[in-house]
């Protein structure tokens, strides 16, 4: 104990006299430490690239920065029951291969709190590192192509593990492989490629995010009861362009997101393989296409969504028979921005049914950069003529037979996060909600008038 009361007052001492490179006794201040130490770092730079290997807490006043050398990891934790708090991480080394990360993590039961990276290749790596916690920290990249970044947050077997309220922007994805019953709860992802990635993981709650401007949203690959809830997904128009991919998944529940103005709000991909998944009450506006399907997907249930202004409602991707999804349950559909129909009754449902069945949209399906005349002169004069002529009228791709009259309420946004960077980006968002929610609104007001 002398000698970690020694170091710590040396530390202290070097620190206070103004000291401008790193110190170099941080990694031994670590090693004379006991199990169960707190050790509070003054304010200052400390050498990195250390090596944890006991149950210890480390923590900054957000004011203590560890220094990485910019050839290896700056924080590697070998031990279990660590908590590295307050803490600014930064210079990392850039290899790929060697996985080079700001925080390596290779135990269970590890919390990582209110900390920020900074010019890290990786950011937090948990390497078989179940029962761990990521909470309130914010990671920012290395500044390269965004494949040659690492991932903001990467686990690999890590169960049951809590990732809640990070801001992660400029990174490349924010991935899980084989780590089952985590939960993801209240994490601004934004400007990077994947803000989910998902692989082999099961059971996992996904809410109350914000993924906004990312090349993918969220892309979930051959997981089984994933539940994702109140995620605001918006702005993701990379390439692929997806809110949310579904990719041979299973027994998947969408509820009460707003997926807003991506390319695809969702794209489905061999999912369901046997289980059913279920879509319900979902806002899915301004998106070029609302829910994207490969034609042989099949078992998919959507019921009390809004369907909002997308600029192809529902779009399958390619040729073949398409079907074997349903738009009803419990005798309730989904409201559709385009729907003619008529409610004679009053009870608040379509009195025909809603029939997706444009000429147009048959061809797009076929031919994607068709996508070009949407909404002209020439998309239109082909649904006029396959209405005149029924001969050529394609077989219905959607048919809701209890299509809603009025949109459900939108769903709440999720709570923003305390960054300038996070108010800005919902602010964004927000704005395009409150579109939707004045349409909304009008169209209620619309069809109560006399």
């Amino acid at each position: 104990m002398k000698t970690l009361l020694a170091l710590v007052l040396a530390l202290a001492s070097s620190v206070g006299a103004g000291a401008a490179a790193p110190v170099d006794d941080l990694q031994a201040l670590v090693d004379a430490a006991e199990p169960g130490t707190v050790i509070d770092l003054p304010p200052g730079t400390y050498r990195g690239d250390i090596t944890i290997d006991k149950a210890i807490t480390l923590r900054g006043s957000g004011q203590a920065v560890i220094e990485g050398t910019g050839t290896g990891t700056v924080v590697t934790v070998l031990a279990p029951d660590v908590t590295l708090e307050g803490l600014v991480i930064r210079n990392s080394g850039d290899s790929l291969d060697r996985e080079h990360a700001g925080i390596s993590v290779k135990a269970p039961r590890v919390r990582v709190i209110d900390s920020r990276l900074e010019d890290v290749l990786f950011g937090i790596f948990l390497y078989q590192a179940p029962d761990s916690e990521i909470r309130g920290n914010t990671v920012q990249s290395k500044d390269l192509f965004v494949a040659r970044r690492g991932d903001a947050i990467r686990m690999w077997e890590s169960h049951r593990t809590v990732v809640e309220q990070n801001v992660v922007d400029g990174a490349r994805d924010l991935v899980l492989w084989f780590s089952d019953d985590v939960t993801i709860r209240g994490n601004l992802v934004s400007n990077g490629r994947y803000g989910l990635h998902f692989m082999y993981s099961d059971r996992a709650t996904i809410e109350e995010n914000a993924l906004i401007d990312n090349s993918v949203g969220a892309f979930l690959m051959y997981s089984e009861g994933l539940r994702l809830r109140r995620n605001l997904i918006s702005g993701n128009n990379g390439p692929s362009g997806y809110g949310v991919g579904l990719k041979d998944m299973d027994g998947s529940r969408l509820e009460d997101n707003l997926l807003v103005g991506n390319r695809a709000g969702v794209f489905l991909d061999n999912s369901p393989r046997s289980v059913e998944q279920t879509f319900e009450g979902n806002l899915i506006a301004y998106n070029q296409i609302g829910v994207l399907f490969l034609p042989s997907v099949r078992g998919n249930a959507f019921w009390n969504n809004t369907f909002l202004d997308n600029t192809v409602q529902v779009g399958v991707q390619g040729g073949g028979q398409f079907g074997g999804n349903t738009w009803t349950r419990d005798g309730i559909g989904n409201y559709w921005s385009d729907y003619a129909g008529y409610d004679a009754d009053g009870d608040g449902f379509g009195d025909v049914p809603y029939r997706l069945d444009d000429l147009y949209d048959y061809l797009l399906d076929r031919n994607p950069e068709l996508m070009l005349f949407a909404d002209t002169p020439a998309s239109r004069a082909l649904d006029l003529a396959a209405r005149a002529f029924p001969v050529i009228k394609p077989r219905p791709k959607v048919e809701d037979d209890r299509p809603l009259i009025e949109p459900p309420a939108i769903p709440d946004p999720p709570v923003p996060l305390p960054t300038q960077s996070g108010r800005d980006l919902l602010a964004v968002s927000t704005l395009m909600l409150g579109v939707a929610t004045a349409t909304i609104l009008s169209t209620r007001h619309r069809r109560s008038l006399p």
